[in-house]
């Protein structure tokens, strides 16, 4: 029984360290400089675990102009390496919002499709492009129907996996965006 105890309040004690560090780093991203593409990364509704900070952490790397999150509550910014307060984070309550957003600004969208007959390679991606990610588990929070203007490619797959982790998705998008601007 004081096993259980002592691990319950190791398990309570590491949640309320996360807690501090997410809410002293969202701080800090009050002050993030947009990076030196104009992409825009939109995490909908991912769960706050594991994913959310890698993608900040590529985000960074590829020099992201920012990161809009929905409906993503605190997570441990530790395996962002520090790009949580350097990559401009927006948060908005559903998609709807970042959607009209980014609509206000110019941006083309584009979510990822294993049904898609066009491959990621195949688009040339304009300056303004924004990337929508959904769930791990259950996707995008709306229907392709619901926005027709969001296009839908596919990364290519050659192995009989289904789908790519989020986070490596993510990083496979943005390094063909910043592939299509080099010299």
């Amino acid at each position: 029984m004081t096993e259980k105890l002592s691990a319950r309040k190791l398990r309570e004690r590491r949640r309320e360290q996360i807690l501090r560090a997410y809410e002293k780093n969202r701080r800090r991203n009050l002050l993030a400089k947009p990076g030196i593409h104009e992409f825009v990364i939109v995490l909908d509704r991912l769960k706050a675990g594991y994913n959310v900070p890698k993608i900040f952490r590529s985000a960074e790397a590829f020099g992201a102009h920012e990161v809009q999150l929905i409906d993503i509550g605190p997570f441990d910014p530790s395996p962002a390496k520090g790009a949580f307060r350097q990559v401009p984070a927006r948060f908005f309550a559903d998609f709807s919002q970042s959607h009209k957003n980014l609509q206000e600004r110019g941006y083309h969208l584009y979510a990822l499709s294993p049904d898609s007959d066009r491959t990621l390679d195949q688009e040339a991606l304009p300056d303004k492009s924004a990337f929508v990610f959904g769930h791990e588990e259950t996707g995008l929070s709306f229907t392709p129907e619901e926005y027709p203007d969001i296009r839908l490619l596919r990364i290519p797959q050659f192995g009989r996996v289904e789908s790519l982790n989020v986070s490596i998705a993510a990083s496979i998008v943005m390094y063909e965006y910043t592939r299509q601007r080099q010299p």
